[in-house]
This record gives structure tokens, sequence and C-alpha cells, in this order.
């Protein structure tokens, strides 16, 4: 069943005519066609440059047709020169035309076929070199990281799981917005463009084998679309979803998102946690801010902590996951650390260092 948006953003979609495209990062060079264009320009210049090169000396061509060479036979003669063609019709006749012919227009003419074919040549490479980069790619891409949607809460996704260690190399951004995917790949991410609500889009970011799927889109019914298709294509990735409106957070989670972030609600929050204490809500502004001040992780329980209780360890514990559950450090039923537990605790950023690879950020609103 379709929902709302999801014909327009499929319109978006197939009138960019780009769904099917990836792009990985590549070096800022001029855009193919501005390639081509000066290429064009520069071959018209030798063109012309070789017309007037044969009308300063036209008294030395013979045109079997009226004897003479004007201004147009030159240009005409210079385009069948220049092209190898040489009907023989225009002919030099007088020693400094053939000496020109010699020392001037051939290496004129070899310069206008090495723009030429280098243009067709460059063009075929390029397109080879790009086909064998996407190849090696897919092939490489394993564990990866899916973000869909490259606006404000994509970006500070990407950003988050990058401080865990998480190289450029491991993250796929899938957006519909061509100008979002030039802005992913000029940070050094490879992009996916196309509508992430239809499975073949999702698959050119090999989802069946990502491990995690991050979805920040504009939309919440794009957001349950988006989850529904990705779960389907992978069963045991983790899915961490954004919503607007907090009512539709139980629809993702049935939908297979293993976490919701309700964006609206998490940002009220802390609007009204400022207003009653803007202590409180620097505090907390500085907790969701990964890798300055205080930051909230998750980690194994440690050997030298099995056996104590949360308030007895070194690092300030505020909950023990322990299973599926998630306890509170005064929660009766956490008793002593287990040697499976995993504690989230509140620590000192430290500027410029990434977290072990075990020690994961949590999500952030």
């Amino acid at each position: 069943m379709k929902l709302p948006g999801h014909d327009a953003i499929a319109r978006q979609a197939d009138e960019h005519l780009l769904s099917r495209r990836v792009k990985l990062p590549t070096k800022v060079v001029d855009r193919p066609f501005l390639q081509v264009g000066k290429r064009l320009a520069l071959a018209l210049l030798v063109l012309v440059a070789t017309a007037f090169i044969v009308y300063a000396d036209h008294d030395g061509y013979n045109d079997t047709s009226d004897g003479g060479v004007d201004l147009l036979d030159a240009f005409y003669y210079a385009t069948v020169t220049l092209s190898t063609t040489g009907y023989g019709d225009i002919t030099p006749v007088s020693d400094a035309a053939r000496l020109t012919n010699i020392f001037v227009i051939t290496p004129l003419r070899v310069l206008f076929l090495i723009i030429l074919v280098g243009t067709t040549l460059e063009v075929l490479t390029e397109r080879t070199r790009e086909e064998w980069r996407q190849n090696r790619w897919r092939s490489a891409l394993r564990d990866h990281t899916i973000v869909v949607g490259f606006g404000t809460k994509g970006r500070s996704a990407i950003q988050t799981v990058c401080v865990t260690g998480l190289k450029a190399e491991q993250v796929v951004v899938v957006d519909p917005s061509v100008k979002a995917i030039d802005a992913a790949t000029a940070e050094g991410f490879a992009g996916v463009i196309g509508d992430a609500t239809r499975s073949e889009v999702l698959r050119r970011a090999e989802v069946q084998r990502a491990r995690q799927i991050i979805i920040a889109t504009q939309r919440d019914d794009t957001a349950v679309l988006v989850t529904l298709t990705a779960r389907q294509l992978n069963k045991g990735a983790k899915i961490v979803a954004a919503v607007r409106e907090e009512e539709n957070a139980p629809l993702l989670k049935q939908s297979g998102a293993d976490s919701v972030i309700t964006s609206a609600s998490a940002a009220g929050r802390l609007l009204g946690l400022s207003v009653l204490s803007p202590a409180a809500g620097m505090v907390m502004e500085d907790l969701i801010q990964q890798g300055t001040g205080l930051d909230l992780v998750e980690r194994p329980a440690v050997k030298a902590e099995v056996g104590k209780s949360p308030r007895e360890t070194a690092d300030l514990v505020v909950s023990v996951v322990r299973g599926h559950r998630v306890l509170g450090y005064d929660d009766p039923a956490v008793g002593t650390i287990q040697p499976t537990d995993r504690l989230i605790t509140i620590v000192r950023a430290s500027p410029g260092a990434q977290v072990a690879p075990d020690i994961r950020p949590l999500p952030r609103a």
C-alpha cells in the first residue's frame, strides 16, 4: 500500500533520470560537457587559423572550378584538409603554399585530430574507469552504513558514527536530490541518487550487506516505506529511523525499525528543559554533541567492574543494558554488574580522539 507523498517522490526521481546512478567521491574536475566544449572551441580555433593562413596566400592555390581562392574557399580547404578528406579540388601550386602546408598546416592537422580523437578516448576511458571503480567498490563493500537522507539529520548522524572510527568509504548516502548527493560525495561519501522506497535503489547501495541503516528522511510516511523496504531486503541490519511526530513512532517500530528517534518531541523537551533550567539545558545539549565536552557512550563491562554495583565503577554509569532490557543505575533488578552487561556511561570527550570500536555513542535526536 502506498502512503501519501510516495508518488511525488517517485516522480521527482524519474524526472531527474538519475535514480540508476551511483556516484563515488572524485577529485574536482571540469564537467564533461565543459571539457568537450573547451576542446570543440580549440578545434574551431585551429580551423579558423588554418583558413586565414590559406587565405593569406590564396594566390598560391588553384581551384579547379574557377581558378581563384576566396575566403569561403579557404575555409572549405581548411575543413577538408584538417579532416583528412582531401578532395583535391583546391591544391597548393606555389612553393610558398606548399612549404606552408608542410610546416604549418600539417602540424595543425595533427593537432586537430589529437583534439577530436583525444576527446573521444578520454570520454571512453573515463566511462570505463568509472565502471571499474564502481565494480571494485561494490565487491569491497561489506558491513557498511547506509544513510537515507542527507539533510541536517542525516549529516549529524554521519558525523556521530564517524567519531567511532567508521571510515568515509564505509558510508553510503541515498537521496533523491542530485545536489544532496553532490554534497555527500564532496565530503568523501559514496552516493546513490534515487528514491529509497524502491528496492532497486537500495540494492545499488548494497543494502543486503549493510550493518546499519540510518533513515533521516523529511517525511514520516517516507520513513515508514523506506524502513519496510530495507527490512525486507536485510533482516539482520540495525535500522534507526527519525520521525517528526511521536504518534508515528509505533508504526516505524512495526515496520522493522530497531530504534526510533522523535525529532520534534526531542527538540520540544529540550526547549522546555532549557526554560525550566538553562544550566540543565546546556548540559543536555553538551551530551548530544558528540566529541565535545561530555559524551554518552555504550561500552562492554570490563573484568574489574564485574560483581560491583554501577555506583562503584570509575565511570559515571547511568544505565545497564542486560539482554534486551535497559535498566537504570538504581534499578534493584541490576544488582551487580555481570560479564555480559553493557554500560551506558557519561565520559569526558577527548577532542580529536577516536572512540574504540566496541564503544558506541548513543543515537542522537
